[in-house]
């Protein structure tokens, strides 16, 4: 029987290591973001970007996806403990390489930090998508000025720059530079 790719461990807030959560949040304040909607792969145990999304009065609302039954463990143990959260900060377990654009809305930021890092043959198994056909899906979803975020961090950071050339090739999307960590492809206007 074929299993579900999944990660079985979890990701703590380590800025020497992987900043990018940071970056993003610090990204959004130098912007004055409130109220755009953000879809953010890989949420990390410490949940860092819809905690101050929530924290910050933004009123930015985040719809993360984890891999990780301990770090959606944690999400639920964070939202019974602090329920006004679930307001603005949804996170929820699965293969992100099995998104429906059909159960999305449209988004202001799509954060994809971690591209190539997990897709493996293993996810072949049960028709996942391609990094590319799950970036693409997310991109539709952008809303135009809307914005596509990769790390350049990444340990597999060669693979989202191949899918972030197709990015462009493929759909509206421009070169929008970097800050700090993270490399910026922004939707053109219609």
């Amino acid at each position: 029987m074929t299993k579900l790719n999944f990660w079985n461990e979890t990701w703590s807030l380590d800025e020497a290591q992987c900043p990018c959560d940071l970056h993003f949040v610090d990204y959004l304040e130098e912007k004055g973001v409130k109220g755009a909607a953000i879809f953010h792969f890989g949420t990390g145990n410490h949940h860092i970007v819809g905690l101050k999304m929530a924290q910050n009065g933004s009123n930015n609302a985040v719809l993360g996806i984890t891999a990780s039954p301990q770090e959606y463990d944690d999400y639920v143990e964070l939202l019974i403990k602090n329920p006004r959260l679930g307001h603005t900060y949804k996170a929820y377990f699965g293969d992100i390489y099995q998104i429906d654009a059909r159960l999305l809305p449209e988004f202001d930021y799509v954060a994809l930090f971690h591209v190539g890092e997990f897709r493996t043959p293993e996810n072949d198994a049960y028709g996942a998508l391609t990094d590319l056909d799950m970036t693409l899906v997310l991109a539709d979803k952008v809303k135009p000025g809307g914005e596509v975020l990769f790390y350049k961090g990444s340990f597999a950071y060669d693979k989202a720059e191949a899918v972030a050339k197709e990015l462009v090739k493929l759909r509206p999307f421009d070169d929008a530079g970097e800050f700090k960590s993270l490399k910026i492809y922004r939707k053109r206007a219609r």
